[in-house]
């Protein structure tokens, strides 16, 4: 099973043929086809007019914009985040990682500039390493009163409901990881 987000997207690539029918550089020309040039729009033409699933979509629409626009690579988008004063963080980093990958196969794993956003249907969670000690997990949980660690995001970050400060990879335990999911059931 693949353990990091570049072996299972190198996974999704080596099987997507089989599973679809069409070599990953005949979907981008299809994706090209369309004239799209936002994410949500070409995962959005893929699902529906060519019937993929979201995690396909989503990876013909990643190497699309990567190619067209010449992109920094994922894992260097990570590396980036990890460096220096915050390099002691990414054993976090890794834990919430490999906790998100075993929710489901259809979990995107985007990393930006500053944050790792984890989508679904839609974006459920972030992960971003806010200081030198402190990652911050936000999840969207509508509905959810704050409690213990669950805290509300406030203005920490518009595009979610809650957040939970990890310090320790050892914080990434049960409890965190049933907030996740529930983000995740509900995305």
């Amino acid at each position: 099973m693949p353990k990091s987000p570049e072996e299972m997207a190198a996974s999704m690539k080596a099987n997507l043929k089989e599973k679809t029918g069409k070599s990953l550089a005949q979907w981008v020309a299809l994706a090209k086809k369309a004239k799209l040039d936002k994410h949500g729009q070409i995962v959005k033409h893929l699902k529906t007019e060519h019937g993929l699933t979201h995690g396909y979509a989503s990876l013909v629409a990643h190497e699309f914009l990567g190619s067209a626009s010449g992109s920094q690579p994922a894992d260097d988008l990570v590396t980036a985040q990890y460096a220096g004063a915050k390099e002691a963080l990414r054993p976090i980093h890794d834990a919430l990682m490999a906790a998100a990958q075993k929710l489901g196969a259809d979990v995107e794993v985007a990393p930006k500039k500053t944050y790792v956003s984890l989508r679904r249907s839609k974006q459920f969670a972030i992960v971003q390493p806010s200081t030198r000690t402190r990652v911050d997990l936000g999840l969207n949980l509508k509905g959810v009163e704050p409690d213990g660690r669950l805290e509300a995001a406030g203005s920490w970050n518009s595009m979610c409901t809650h957040r939970i400060r990890l310090e320790s990879k050892k914080e990434v335990d049960a409890e965190v990881k049933r907030w996740l999911e529930r983000a995740y059931e509900g995305a």
